[in-house]
């Protein structure tokens, strides 16, 4: 349990020199109330008289898109809205007949303002005049349909061009064409239809589909506006306003794991779901299955480091998991034997983290001597740089492309490095880094700091922070934050006081917390493939599972204390099937 330099990063169980504040600022609780503007209130506002022609307009559509067509026909006629102007239905069906003469006639008395939009509409039709008369051996009319009508519009030189090299070899452009490969695809008459419905205004032609874009955005605005949603979209409804309720967050210890016999500082869910590896100050790391049920019984015990093991992370195809021992080597397991396949290892230094390539065949790892090495899967060392690193790595991570590498490089501050590229991005932050967790989708961090607080970084393009997270507790430790629920709604986190604190993701909403633990919550994971099912490891030597609380919430403390008492909260200590 040793001091740390003032340049290094908190690590686990080592106390801090400089004095810290104690950060004694009163944590949100989370809040049982219902979002206060429901889509209901919106919704039962009058319309003025434009918004009831909007909806009527945007209701046609969709009962034609949607095949009542005698429906839509009705609507119009009862109304005495038209859906488009008696105009633009004559275009309309002008470009389903082949008319393209009379078409680009009809275009202009549509009256547009836009004069761009005009030739580039007039364009779209004459292109598919042109390829419709090349598809019919019609050369010398395509020729003159190019010189004398496409080519005075002056729009989108690259693709005339395209066009007159056709002339070339017009059979073999039909026969690329008809195929449907590549850019010189000849498109449909409902394809011209469907670029003229992006090209014209919404006011003019109505875009295809309209009603179902609204109904979708509806749904998505429920989503978005229930700060507990933790669902499948197919549970969502236009019956009824949608509301998830704190019930559907994984807050109920389902089981405690307790075959580790000292403190457990690291877990992680495989990526498929169906095993969690937990490592501990106890020299273990131990793979856990989950059956059909969700019941998690012990696997594998992996023995062989001499000192506390700080990680363990799974393979990117779940057989293998590397363990990380406390500046000695890294080791390599088979999940299915249990057996250590190999171990790495430099002379001289250790590691303080590891990972994965992307692709599974390579092994990365910070060294304690600031370095970052690169093994292959038989141990040959590949790559191993310094650069301008003034600390040890802490952490370190490859994207799913392998095309960056993010590590802590500083005190405060995170590298993005570009493989490909050999640039270098950097995060700066205010105060000192503890840990860093990529999303799934590999576009944000979430950079847990040593002042109480965890940041969302957005890390496409220019770096910049998303939102701020408060609340938890961490004034010695190196706590662990994680991504979870459904596509990654939620933040979740360990604290020095013994609970899981967990946070809606885009509005920063501290919305509950769980007590349970008697000791530091060290590292907190969430299933990729259970949206109700948490993990949280701790000093006092076990690992939770969170599930759904079924609990009726009047009863929930009598209950909680009734099946401690006659053991109903299901245990596992290795011995458990």
């Amino acid at each position: 349990m040793g001091v740390v330099e003032d340049t290094e990063p908190p690590l686990k169980r080592a106390k801090l020199l400089a004095d810290e504040p104690n950060g004694n600022s009163s944590s949100v609780r989370g809040s049982s109330s219902s979002v206060t503007n429901s889509l209901g209130d919106l919704m039962a506002r009058p319309l003025n008289s434009s918004q009831g022609d909007d909806e009527t307009i945007g209701l046609s559509p969709g009962l034609y898109s949607l095949g009542y067509g005698k429906t839509g026909a009705m609507l119009e006629e009862e109304s005495g809205i038209p859906m488009h102007q008696s105009v633009v239905k004559e275009f309309l069906q002008q470009v389903k007949e082949g008319k393209w003469d009379e078409s680009v006639v009809t275009l202009h008395r549509i009256g547009l303002v836009d004069e761009k939009a005009v030739k580039s509409a007039s364009f779209l039709l004459l292109e598919q005049k042109f390829l419709e008369l090349l598809k019919f051996d019609k050369i010398a009319d395509a020729l003159g349909t190019l010189r004398n009508e496409i080519v005075p519009l002056r729009v989108n030189t690259k693709r005339v061009h395209e066009l007159a090299s056709s002339l070339i070899s017009p059979s073999k452009f039909v026969s690329n064409s008809t195929s449907g490969k590549g850019k010189e695809s000849v498109s449909s008459r409902s394809k011209v239809l469907e670029e003229l419905h992006n090209l014209l205004p919404a006011s003019v032609m109505i875009p295809e589909k309209r009603l179902e874009c609204l109904v979708e955005n509806s749904l998505h605005i429920q989503r978005d506006s229930c700060v507990y949603h933790n669902t499948l979209d197919s549970e969502l409804s236009l019956y009824s306003d949608h509301q998830c309720g704190k019930h559907r967050i994984p807050s109920q210890t389902v089981q405690i794991l307790e075959s580790h016999t000292d403190e457990v500082w690291f877990l992680q869910f495989s990526h498929n779901g169906k095993y969690l590896a937990s490592s501990s100050k106890d020299q273990t790391a131990i793979i856990w299955e989950i059956n059909a049920d969700g019941h998690f019984s012990l696997k594998h015990k992996l023995v062989g480091h001499q000192k506390p093991v700080t990680a363990i992370f799974w393979s990117p195809d779940d057989r293998q998991v590397l363990t990380c021992g406390a500046e000695e080597a890294i080791r390599r397991w088979d999940v299915d034997s249990g057996d250590c396949i190999h171990m790495y290892e430099k002379g001289g230094v250790g590691p303080i983290s590891c990972g994965w390539y992307s692709d599974g065949q390579g092994i990365i790892a910070g060294m304690t001597d600031r370095s970052i090495c690169m093994w292959d899967l038989d141990g040959r060392e590949m790559e191993c740089w310094k650069g301008q690193r003034t600390q040890k790595v802490s952490d370190i991570a490859m994207t799913d492309d392998g095309k960056w590498l993010v590590s802590v490089c500083k005190g405060s501050v995170i590298s993005l490095f570009d493989r490909e590229a050999t640039v270098e991005r950097l995060i700066e932050e205010e105060d000192m880094i503890t840990s860093f967790s990529l999303s799934n989708d590999n576009k944000h961090l979430l950079v847990n700091l040593h002042n109480q607080e965890i940041r969302l970084w957005n890390i496409e393009g220019e770096p910049k922070i998303v939102m701020r997270y408060k609340g938890h507790k961490r004034s010695r430790f190196l706590i662990r934050s994680c991504f979870g629920g459904y596509q990654q709604a939620f933040i979740a986190s360990g604290s020095e006081d013994s609970q899981v604190y967990i946070w809606h993701r885009s509005t920063g909403k501290l919305i509950i917390e769980l007590p349970g633990h008697a000791g530091a919550v060290n590292c907190v994971s969430w299933s990729p493939t259970n949206l109700h099912m948490l993990a949280s490891a701790s000093d006092d030597g076990t690992i939770r599972i969170w599930g759904l609380d079924r609990i009726n919430p009047q009863n929930q403390k009598k209950q909680l204390q009734a099946s401690s008492s006659n053991g109903g909260l299901r245990r596992c200590n290795g011995n458990c099937s």
